[in-house]
């Protein structure tokens, strides 16, 4: 499939990243179909009662957005092609806002007001840029956006049925922050609460392995290396010994400058190892490969297969 998209061709591609849903609300699996350019498993089951506002100008842009993700994931957006539409949007319904996608500049908001408008009242926001820049990168950032998407990239609308796809579903990963240091802990939570993953944080391996009995849904570790009680190489240890990596996934950080705790890391059962300071995008990443991982294991258990 082939569509126009700022001149160039966009072409839908399948990978191997995988996105798992319910089939049905028995909880009972099916066949899964591939979306994006990165193969996102998913059912087909529409969400339901979210709404997602779309503030973007562009005639061409906004109906092909509105019709990817009416077609892959079953959401109707309302669309506002103006600051002055933003505002009547939100302002005239109670309906809470679950995210917003939207552009930069608006007309009425040509300097990002429509921007600062969402983040003000603390709407989950993905924003689409033409281009990449450093500067703009770093705003980005610096206003907890939950991703943005490059224009003038030909697989913009497949990364944004992704992006929207990923933090619709993330609330059904709990993730464990272990780490000694507060400031740590808060930062490494903030990110992932900005994806809209569950957060248990532990300040010591004790405590981590105390969370962990009590929350047999948790999925992923994100564990500090250097801790007093117990550190990151023992608590991966003892981890193990309860919780395999088909059940369980462990990325270990550091800010270390010794490259090969990683080795040492991995050899006592982590799946992933990185070093500090890691960028977001780079962050976010790992704890997605290392979670579709976890989910193809799962579905690969179920006995689920991509429909034909």
């Amino acid at each position: 499939m082939r569509n126009s998209f700022a001149g160039k061709s966009v072409i839908n591609y399948s990978a191997k990243r995988a996105c798992y849903f319910p089939l049905n609300t028995t909880g009972d699996w099916g066949r899964m179909n591939f979306l994006g350019i990165t193969g996102m498993q998913y059912s087909g089951v529409p969400f339901t009662n979210n709404r997602i506002l779309l503030a973007e100008d562009s005639n061409v842009f906004t109906q092909m957005v509105s019709m990817r993700l009416k077609e892959m994931l079953g959401v109707t957006v309302e669309v506002c092609r103006s600051f002055e539409e933003l505002q009547a949007c939100y302002e005239h319904s109670p309906e809470p806002v679950t995210l917003a996608i939207s552009n930069i500049n608006l007309p009425g908001a040509e300097k990002g007001e429509a921007l600062e408008y969402l983040i003000d009242l603390s709407i989950p926001t993905i924003v689409f840029t033409s281009t990449f820049h450093e500067a703009t990168r770093e705003t980005l950032i610096a206003k907890d956006v939950v991703d943005y998407i490059l224009k003038d990239n030909i697989f913009a609308v497949d990364m944004l049925t992704e992006s929207v796809c990923r933090f619709l579903t993330n609330h059904r990963h709990h993730v464990l922050i272990v780490d000694d240091s507060p400031t740590a802990r808060a930062l490494l939570s903030s990110r992932l609460k900005r994806y809209n993953f569950r957060v248990s944080l532990a300040d010591s391996g004790a405590k981590a392995l105390e969370i962990l009995k009590a929350n047999p849904d948790i999925g992923l570790v994100v564990t500090d290396y250097n801790m007093p009680d117990i550190d990151g190489f023992e608590l991966t240890r003892r981890i193990r010994t309860v919780r395999g990596s088909h059940e369980l996934r462990i990325i270990g950080v550091s800010s270390s400058t010794n490259r090969l705790l990683s080795a040492r890391f991995l050899k006592a059962g982590g799946n992933d190892f990185m070093l500090r300071p890691f960028i977001d995008e780079e962050f976010y990443c790992r704890v997605n490969q290392n979670l579709d991982t976890l989910v193809q294991i799962q579905l690969a258990k179920a006995g689920v297969r991509p429909a034909a």
